[in-house]
């Protein structure tokens, strides 16, 4: 990577954080989370465990329960049980939201390999999702009512953000619309390692609420880069066919930027861009649009707006390996787009 910032990765999802010690207790942390996934998700009938293992054995970064580690470094129970318990947690919601995405997406790929709604149809997935969110819901009854009542707000606000999604805008901003849906969507989760990491290790309340909005932040960013790379990168570079989105009829944040603009890139754009793209001349033609049009430096504006949020939250926290490690994880997922 760019700036001397380099991030290893592997299958269990550990990364360099910069610090030997701490690499090695967010390792150690790691891979007792993933014992306890594997556990938990082997329990019940085993016509279910083969579906409900299907994205887990897939691989995946396993980023929120690396977060949840990373943010109980601020608290003297850093990396306990409990913590594991919830990075569990956090780990098992989001596959259960992966399931239900690709039946809504009606998507045949997650993550190298057939999606569950492929492989076998939507109801298998839709319930091998509901019995993920059973898995957490007991992996958190060992732990307390605040946990629980936490979750049940990030499951109202991931439900809502996905049902925001399928409505559309409704004629609202489709900017201002576009930024609810990945905070209900993607953000919430990843703010919600940032508090529970920090509060079932015993930090403060003052640490935990700067981790929460760090984690906000950080998820925001992390689907606005996301959104550009499918716009503005080779295949090569991404690995993801340039344009997925458009021709799915999805307009995210540099799309609509674009569709903002007046002239000839606008007016073209949008009378191009009125549904699903089913032509690859006509996914080249809005391409080559989108490269001209300022849509990609409105989004990464917006990016380092959020940067300098995260970064702000920051300055809340003690001078550490772990605030060391969040700033370079927060500036790594802007050097994905240069």
């Amino acid at each position: 990577m760019t700036n001397g910032t380099t991030y290893q990765t592997t299958p269990a999802g550990h990364v360099d954080l910069g610090d030997a010690g701490l690499n090695e207790r967010i390792a150690t942390g790691m891979d007792a989370v993933e014992v306890l996934l594997r556990e938990e998700l082997a329990k019940g009938e085993d016509f279910l465990a083969n579906k409900v293992t299907h994205l887990m054995n897939a691989g995946g970064k396993r980023f929120r329960p690396m977060m949840t580690l990373l943010a109980s470094q601020y608290g003297p129970k850093a990396g306990s049980p409990d913590v594991v318990k919830a990075a569990a947690v956090l780990e098992t919601v989001h596959l259960a939201t992966l399931y239900h995405d690709d039946v809504m997406d009606e998507a045949e790929l997650r993550r190298g390999v057939e999606s569950a709604n492929a492989r076998w149809d939507n109801s298998v997935a839709i319930l091998a999702g509901d019995i993920l969110f059973a898995h957490a819901s007991r992996i958190m009854s060992e732990l307390d009512t605040h946990t629980v009542g936490h979750f049940a707000q990030t499951f109202q606000d991931l439900v809502t953000g996905q049902m925001r999604e399928t409505i559309g805008a409704e004629g609202r901003d489709p900017v201002e619309h576009y930024m609810d849906v990945i905070r209900e969507k993607t953000a919430v989760l990843i703010a919600s390692c940032g508090h529970l990491g920090a509060y079932h290790a015993g930090a403060s309340e003052e640490h935990a609420d700067a981790l929460m909005k760090i984690g906000a932040a950080i998820g925001m960013i992390f689907q606005i880069v996301d959104d550009i790379i499918d716009i503005f990168s080779a295949h090569e570079q991404s690995g993801k066919t340039p344009g997925t989105d458009l021709r799915e009829g999805v307009f995210t944040l540099p799309v609509l930027y674009a569709l903002e603009e007046e002239g000839e890139i606008g007016d073209e754009l949008r009378g191009l861009l009125t549904g699903p793209l089913t032509e690859d001349g006509d996914v080249d033609r809005a391409l080559e649009l989108l490269g001209r049009s300022q849509g990609r430096r409105r989004a990464l504006d917006d990016v380092h707006r959020y940067l300098a949020e995260a970064e702000a939250q920051m300055d809340r926290l003690p001078a550490n390996a772990a605030t060391n490690a969040l700033r370079r994880l927060a500036k790594f997922t802007i050097q994905r787009v240069g």
